[in-house]
């Protein structure tokens, strides 16, 4: 009887065993398949934005016009600097005049 029982537990013990063992293929199988589906697909081709000849001859007219306006700016500072200092040289010498007058 003592051999039945040794029998026996040895039995319960590879079923046991073999369970897990099936168990465990079970999950590495699933494991796979996530794997398999989750797999990175080829990314799509990107397309290339046509050539906008307008949108670039209005960039090419907005930046001459600012440069022109700059232009004009700049040379309408430069000519109230000679006339401020024309200004100021004769009225210095209008000031020497009438120190000297005094």
């Amino acid at each position: 009887m003592s051999d039945d029982l040794e029998r026996a537990a040895r039995d319960a013990v590879e079923a046991a065993d073999n369970s897990e063992m099936v168990r465990q293929i079970a999950a590495i199988l699933a494991a796979q398949q996530l794997l398999a589906q989750q797999q990175p697909q080829a990314p799509a081709p990107v397309q290339r934005q046509e050539f906008n000849a307008t949108k670039w001859l209005v960039i090419g007219g907005v930046v001459v016009s600012v440069g022109l306006v700059g232009a004009l700016f700049a040379v309408a500072i430069a000519i109230g600097a000679t006339c401020a200092t024309a200004c100021l040289l004769v009225l210095r010498g209008m000031w020497a005049n009438y120190q000297k007058g005094k």
